[in-house]
């Protein structure tokens, strides 16, 4: 049976304080294979949940570089899993700014439409949202210095499930 248990928004954001500015060794680094930025929202939401979700090519999981799903390092497949997650692991709403919070997840688009890098949210004061990221290292970085964005999704991490 599936239960609901809640996101620990702290501790997603303390392992991305933790990790934001050097890499996990526990973890592969993506930095020469397209970006790191994902796999670390992946270790931050992991953080914050402590649950995957092994269900083979539409989970979300990492083991090894080599036993890991598509959504646990990929922009796009990241989003669809965790907006149509009914299972084990993390999910999330859709939002807008202001109501981002601490261990949520923004991406960034570029002019063409592609979703291209997430960043985890790790303070949002009136909305001046702050946020952790890898590929291009940063901690406490403000979203709005990202000039080059053509828009923003801000996904809203609800809770988690795990299997009672």
């Amino acid at each position: 049976m599936l239960i609901s248990i809640p996101y620990n928004r702290e501790a997603a954001a303390a392992y991305a304080e933790r990790w934001a500015l050097s890499r996990n060794p526990r973890y592969a680094n993506f930095d020469n294979m397209g970006g790191d930025c994902t796999n670390f929202i992946s270790q931050c939401l992991y953080a914050g949940c402590r649950v995957m979700n092994y269900t083979p090519v539409y989970g979300w999981y990492y083991n090894n570089l080599n036993s890991r799903s598509p959504s646990w390092s990929s922009v796009e497949y990241l989003y669809k899993f965790l907006i149509t997650n009914e299972g084990a692991g993390p999910f999330c709403v859709e939002t807008d700014r202001e109501h981002m919070q601490i261990g949520d997840v923004v991406q960034l688009r570029d002019e063409s439409g592609r979703y291209y890098h997430s960043l985890l949210v790790m303070s949002n004061t009136n909305g001046n949202i702050l946020i952790a990221c890898h590929t291009y290292d940063y901690l406490n970085r403000p979203l709005d210095s990202y000039t080059s964005a053509a828009g923003m999704r801000y996904l809203h991490i609800v809770g988690a499930r795990k299997w009672a």
